[in-house]
């Protein structure tokens, strides 16, 4: 995290909401400032769930040295962020309609209340303390003058989130629907979205039917990928089959975003533990081409990398550097003619992201 947030005196109360539980904390420069309170969201019956939401506020600050200076937190959308409205929820059917959740904090606490998406958040925290910044500094280390400021982010879970930033600023969107990247197209079955294809179920669907077993039998991703591994019994072929299907599915929709952001690429959620058997082919589709009439074109402009990989790493961090001498003179100047991209893995981890991003938001807006 910047010095200047890392030293921050201000308190941020944060909420991690999710359709089971309802995680409450808070943030005070680079770190808790109390033990997380957890409890049941109630999904379906909207005056109990606010009331929930309010209490784990309620408590949070009662435990807190000194008066919060907001709220800053990641709830599921569709939503009207900026407003503090959220709206038609799939997981969370009570708030379905369009429900205030932002002036009631504001009315209930009398402090700031910001509210954004958890793809959003996770990325720009990433941007701000984690992937962003650790490139860069590898970059710095080794003597390179190429420098990243954009990052597109993805969470691979229940769902495939994303998010972007853009040169230090979080990019909501007009309708706050900016970074939706699970409405991008799936590849491989281009009916469907790229969500059914980069997600726990996904990977499970896959595996059950390279299998020859029922849908339901299919084991959780994490066992799945022990699999793939050779570290625990099970049908290896379809395990490494699940993952790379989840690998070309999930990079053909990171090029589309890529061919318009021009950055980097950062990853979380809980599959992304398993990104050794799914990296190779989602960086193999970045990297992939088009079959044109003349001839193959690259699908990105720029070459992409995998991060965690420390072959390919050292080969980013390189680069294509040249010197060359400006004509009519013998100025000679360094030059970087490799344009490329970097895939990697959070290293902040996915829920500390989220909370360093909502975070970081809050003192930003304060300020």
């Amino acid at each position: 995290m910047p010095e200047t947030s890392a030293k921050d005196p201000r308190i941020v109360m944060t909420l991690d909401a999710g359709g089971t539980n309802l995680v409450f904390s808070a943030i005070r420069g680079a770190g808790p400032v109390t033990a997380p309170v957890t409890l049941p969201s109630a999904p379906g019956n909207l005056e109990k769930c606010l009331g929930l939401i309010v209490q784990g506020f309620t408590r949070v600050k009662e435990l807190l040295p000194e008066a919060p200076a907001a709220i800053s937190f990641a709830f599921p959308g569709p939503a009207d962020y900026p407003a503090g409205i959220i709206g038609d929820l799939p997981n969370m059917p009570a708030f379905r309609g369009g429900v205030a959740l932002g002036p009631l904090l504001e009315e209930k606490f009398r402090i700031p209340v910001f509210i954004n998406n958890d793809g959003d958040l996770f990325t720009y925290g990433e941007a701000i303390a984690g992937f962003l910044p650790r490139v860069n500094e590898a970059l710095a280390k080794a003597g390179s003058t190429k420098r990243y400021k954009n990052l597109f982010g993805v969470t691979l879970g229940t769902g495939f989130g994303g998010g972007i930033a853009l040169d230090g600023e979080l990019f909501l969107g007009d309708n706050s629907a900016g970074g939706e990247a699970w409405l991008l197209r799936n590849k491989l079955e281009p009916d469907l979205n790229a969500e059914e294809g980069c997600c726990i179920r996904a990977v499970r669907r896959v595996y059950a039917r390279q299998a020859g077993i029922e849908p339901e039998l299919a084991p959780e991703p994490k066992v799945i990928c022990d699999i793939g591994l050779g570290a625990a019994p099970g049908d290896r072929a379809a395990a490494l089959e699940a993952f790379r299907r989840l690998g070309e599915a999930a990079g053909d929709a990171i090029a589309q975003a890529l061919t318009l952001l021009d950055g980097l690429v950062v990853i979380g959620g809980g599959v992304s533990g398993a990104h050794k058997l799914f990296m190779p082919a989602l960086v193999d589709a970045l990297n992939g081409v088009y079959h044109k009439p003349e001839g193959p074109q690259r699908r990105l402009v720029s070459e992409a990398f995998n991060f965690e990989d420390p072959a390919q790493r050292e080969r980013f961090i390189k680069g294509g550097r040249r010197i060359i001498t400006v004509p009519g003179s013998t100025r000679q100047i360094q030059y970087d003619p490799l344009q490329r991209t970097a895939v990697g893995i959070s290293c902040l981890g996915t829920s500390e992201a989220v909370s360093i991003g909502a975070y970081a938001f809050a003192l930003k807006k304060l300020s």
